[in-house]
């Protein structure tokens, strides 16, 4: 057979296959529909999540939504995500603010057959199917190391968190960790800002402004923080007199690094988390991990228990970056 004749019989064979695809019916219907619950649908860390959710749901061809308080309300997120599980979606990603209240909904949704996947922050002893996140514990570690190489090993420092929180509770054991090999380091106290950078400002303001406490860095394990902190150093004229690592890439903290305020911070993945957490979702819907018959009667969820997503450091010497990345829609009015 002559070279053209082959050229013409494989492009032949390659249209039938490619025809055979093109013909071949999702197995997708346009009644699947996946649910994500975060418990702060406001901030940019949760709209950068509900990006990822939404660009998942494009390219599997489903219907996804975000549900949740537009403020750290453990309760209210709790409430969304009842109503979520009475909507019987298809699937339910879920970021539980804390974990022991959310254990008996979660098992019950899965007793209903609804999959349930954690994401960013977990709760591990109830019945969910895996976890897609940070190691928060490890996150932490990295923080105080970058913190305490800032700080040349030596200082008073104060940490700012949310107890309570599974996944910050990790953090500050990682970081303690880290911090027991530095003995002239002080942690002189830690701060609850509820996760609101207003809160932060106020007590922060309130140690170096009211109570003239000599602070030499801040270690803030939550996102509000790390740019509550900073505003209160930029009010005082302080810049560049205590160290501040942050956490996570909020437009603000983004801008505090770049302005000098802030040192550094520890950003997460959640574009990431919620991405590959939508597909893992929608393998359990439709049984694509065939290691068992169904999930729903399997001894052990056939998917990893476990997904890090990873962190990046970010300083003045790759901000730009960071910020030329940041999101140009908003997700809540999609």
């Amino acid at each position: 057979m002559g070279g053209f004749h082959k050229l013409i019989l494989f492009f032949t064979l390659a249209g039938l296959v490619l025809g055979g695809f093109a013909c071949e019916k999702s197995f997708h219907n346009e009644n699947e529909r996946y649910v994500f619950v975060a418990f702060d649908t406001s901030i940019p860390y949760w709209h950068e999540a509900q990006n990822g959710f939404n660009d998942a749901g494009r390219v599997l061809g489903v219907k996804v939504s975000e549900v949740g308080p537009t403020a750290y309300s453990p309760q209210d997120e709790l409430a969304a995500f009842k109503q979520a599980v009475a909507s019987n979606p298809s699937g339910i990603l879920v970021s539980p603010s804390l974990a022991g209240i959310f254990n008996p909904e979660i098992n019950e949704a899965i007793a209903k057959g609804i999959p349930v996947i954690c994401a960013d922050s977990d709760a591990p002893d109830s019945h969910r199917l895996m976890f897609i996140g940070t190691d928060n514990f490890r996150a932490g570690q990295e923080s105080a190391k970058h913190l305490a190489t800032l700080l040349h090993g030596q200082g008073d420092i104060v940490i700012i968190t949310v107890p309570g929180q599974t996944n910050l509770g990790d953090r500050l054991k990682g970081a303690q960790q880290v911090l027991q090999g530095y003995p002239k380091i002080k942690v002189l106290q830690t701060l609850d800002d509820k996760g609101d950078p207003t809160v932060a400002n106020d007590e922060v303001s309130n140690l170096l402004e009211q109570k003239k406490e000599k602070i030499d860095g801040f270690l803030c394990l939550e996102a509000a923080g790390g740019p509550g902190a900073a505003e209160t150093l930029h009010r005082l004229s302080m810049k560049g007199k205590v160290v501040i690592v942050a956490m996570d890439k909020s437009p603000e903290t983004l801008d505090w690094i770049s302005r000098g305020y802030v040192s550094g911070a520890i950003a997460q993945k959640p574009y990431t988390m919620a991405f590959y957490g939508l597909r893992f979702l929608d393998d359990l819907h439709h049984n694509v991990v065939r290691q068992f018959k169904s999930w729903r009667t399997s001894p052990e969820s056939p998917l990893p228990s476990w997904v890090d997503t990873g962190t990046a450091w970010i300083d003045s010497s790759n901000v730009n970056s960071f910020i030329a990345a940041q999101p140009t829609r908003n997700p809540m009015l999609e």
